[in-house]
């Protein structure tokens, strides 16, 4: 590649157009550096009309009077269930493969200024198992979104509950959870998100280049977590890295700037807690490498010649002609 990349884009009328850019910043949200991803006992045994991820635009009015499970338990997963809920589905059952609802919010133990402000020079292994304490505990539902569903006596909670089964039967869904059969008119899943570059049609091109924490980072055995080895692993100001040095250069070009970056940064990057240190830390290293890269017209611009303010008229009627002596 060269020094800038070609960007093809589609308009929402499905129209092309090409802009031309030396950076990129990847401000595109949860599934910036993968997709959605949906149980195997939902995509493998049921037709798309009966489920969809919480990442999709779903039709919440179509479930007024309706049977609805849903999958999960961290904010998305409650929050579809209580909109569900308030549109007038007839029950919703939320099914949490944990025994407890997480609710430790772990990453607040990052949120002082000497970690806040230094974690991406942490050492690899302390930020790892930082990461893997934050899996361990779980993504927290806020309270408020618990509260809006368990006013509800048509909400039902499952606990330690997985999905083993679901088959599409005369139209709707018949599924085995834990010890129990339950039928269900649409299933949500608010299940997160998969992180692979190769997924993304703007990535993939170049996901083969791109270094990830698997590849820099080996944890002890009890450590291990093939999601976070999947995590790309990323430079001080979001840039990837060049999975073999000298191959991919052109990979600092392209900033990240979505959770992809957990591992690298301690928070869920482009929520409102990364905002005050990445924000900074992306811009100032665009302006520098856009400065050196052109730094030759810069050396021009900054030796030009620069027209004076003012000339001698300006004070040439108070320059001092000595003291006069008068002669007697």
């Amino acid at each position: 590649m060269g020094s800038h990349f070609r960007l093809r884009l589609l308009n929402t009328a499905g129209e092309e157009h090409v802009e031309t850019a030396r950076k990129v910043i990847l401000c595109n949200g949860v599934t910036g550096n993968g997709a959605a991803q949906i149980p195997a006992v939902l995509h493998e045994n049921l037709p798309r009309s009966l489920y969809a991820h919480t990442a999709d635009a779903i039709d919440f009015n179509a479930l007024r009077g309706k049977a609805v499970a849903v999958i999960g338990g961290a904010a998305s997963a409650f929050d579809s269930a209580a909109t569900a809920l308030e549109v007038g589905a007839a029950q919703v059952h939320l099914f949490v493969r944990r025994n407890a609802l997480p609710a430790v919010p772990i990453t607040r133990t990052r949120a002082y200024p000497g970690a806040y402000d230094n974690y991406p020079q942490l050492p690899d292994a302390l930020r790892w198992r930082q990461a893997a304490r934050f899996r361990r505990a779980g993504s927290t539902p806020p309270v408020d979104a618990v509260e809006r569903v368990t006013k509800y006596p048509n909400f039902h909670l499952h606990l330690g509950t997985a999905w083993s089964h679901a088959s599409a039967e005369g139209g709707r869904i018949a599924a085995r959870a834990g010890d129990e059969q339950f039928q269900f008119d649409f299933a949500i899943a608010g299940t997160g998100y998969l992180i692979d570059p190769a997924v993304r049609p703007e990535l993939s091109a170049v996901s083969k280049d791109i270094l990830l924490w698997r590849d820099r980072y080996v944890p002890a055995d009890d450590e291990r977590d093939d999601y976070l080895g999947a995590h790309p692993y990323l430079g001080t100001a979001h840039e990837y890295l060049e999975k073999t040095p000298g191959t991919a250069a052109y990979l600092a070009n392209l900033h990240v700037y979505n959770p992809a970056g957990l591992v690298s940064f301690g928070v869920p990057v482009g929520d409102v807690p990364s905002m005050k240190r990445d924000i900074p830390a992306v811009v100032n290293r665009i302006s520098r490498d856009l400065f050196l890269a052109d730094l030759d017209r810069h050396e021009q611009r900054l030796n030009a010649d620069v027209p004076p303010d003012f000339d001698a008229t300006l004070y040439g009627h108070r320059l001092w002609q000595g003291e006069k002596v008068d002669i007697v």
